[in-house]
């Protein structure tokens, strides 16, 4: 949901009109929409290099997980790990649009940490993919960009922690 329908929701719900501090963060929403959108177009057009960016940091940081036995061992292992690296980067791109980290919630964050339990994936190595996701993410955009961006990348993170 967008940042403007959460406002509306919450304010519906409690049988009231938007306070001044909701109506803010809605001029401020609305006064970033293009560069929003500029950025999710960079992060989509250039998926393949930032993955590619945080794959190698992240096997340098943990060489376990392409050695023999490793999670990630094997091109359809590794590529099993690439996916999840651009299913995220995709997730970051609804909430950066949306304005709103609902649906990086709903979507990504609720019930990950069992997920990657049961699949035997160490969660302290997905951590360490996202931060390397958000470091790659960085060389691409400037401070202004990066500081919308940056907001979801540490959602995530804390979610999995």
């Amino acid at each position: 949901m967008s940042l403007v329908s959460q406002i509306i929701v919450n304010a519906d719900n409690e049988l009231r009109y938007p306070s001044i501090g909701e109506l803010q963060s809605m001029q401020d929403y609305i006064q970033t929409g293009e560069q929003r959108i500029i950025i999710s177009s960079i992060l989509r057009d250039r998926e393949q290099e930032i993955i590619q960016q945080a794959s190698k940091e992240i096997f340098q940081i943990h060489p376990e997980y392409i050695a023999p036995g490793g999670n990630a061992e094997g091109a359809r292992k590794r590529s099993l790990c690439l996916r999840d690296y651009g299913w995220y980067l995709r997730l970051i791109t609804y909430g950066i649009l949306a304005g709103d980290k609902e649906s990086v919630e709903k979507i990504g964050v609720i019930g990950v940490r069992e997920m990657y339990n049961s699949l035997g994936v160490p969660i302290l190595g997905m951590i360490d993919a996202m931060e390397c996701l958000k470091q790659a993410t960085l060389n691409l955009l400037n401070q202004e960009d990066f500081a919308i961006v940056s907001p979801y990348f540490d959602f995530i993170i804390q979610g999995m922690s």
